[in-house]
């Protein structure tokens, strides 16, 4: 289980890839759809992609050409237990998990 905690963690690290999880909540989504709001090459959004399907928070189906996203929430279900052991986080809650590490770790600069 911690490995599979460490994936999900290390995924869910990278604004962009929650930013991703945040749209999919909405409905199934396009390739070409997701990487619209972003300022980045298709390729640079397809690797957070596969990272997001390796840690099981999102699956993609092809469906003719197009290849989907869709959300997969009980990836977070371990995740969520996880932190509600801690007695801080509300269960999958990703604003407040960002807002806590935002103030916890210090800024680092790309």
């Amino acid at each position: 289980m911690s490995n599979d905690l460490d994936t999900v963690f290390a995924a869910l690290a990278d604004p962009t890839r929650r930013a991703i999880l945040a749209m999919l909540l909405e409905d199934d989504m396009a390739v070409t759809d997701v990487a619209e709001p972003f300022e980045m090459s298709l390729a640079a959004i397809s690797k957070h992609l596969v990272i997001l399907t390796k840690a099981g928070l999102i699956s993609q189906e092809k469906r003719g050409r197009v290849k989907w996203c869709k959300l997969e929430p009980d990836a977070m279900r371990a995740a969520s237990v996880w932190m509600q052991g801690f007695g801080q986080f509300e269960p999958v809650n990703l604003d407040a998990f960002e807002r806590f590490l935002e103030i916890e770790l210090p800024a680092t600069k790309d």
